[in-house]
């Protein structure tokens, strides 16, 4: 199964919204962790790569691709 890469300035939807409502975020880092803040609120997340992929349902527009990569 291919996994889709995840780069700084992703946006993606959640399965579940956040409280605020919204359920767009924009990842700010990955790693081993994936950081992100939420588009709506500006309330800033971090979650497990394994909990992360869980919870994006999709990826709306695409950031730039890492230089180290």
């Amino acid at each position: 199964m291919p996994v889709e890469p995840i780069h700084v300035g992703d946006v993606i939807r959640t399965r579940k919204p956040h409280p605020c409502g919204g359920d767009q975020w924009t990842v700010t880092r990955t790693g081993a962790d994936i950081k992100m803040r939420c588009n709506t609120c500006s309330r800033v997340v971090m979650l497990d790569r394994e909990a992360f992929l869980k919870r994006r349902k999709a990826t709306i527009s695409g950031g730039a691709p890492d230089a180290c990569q």
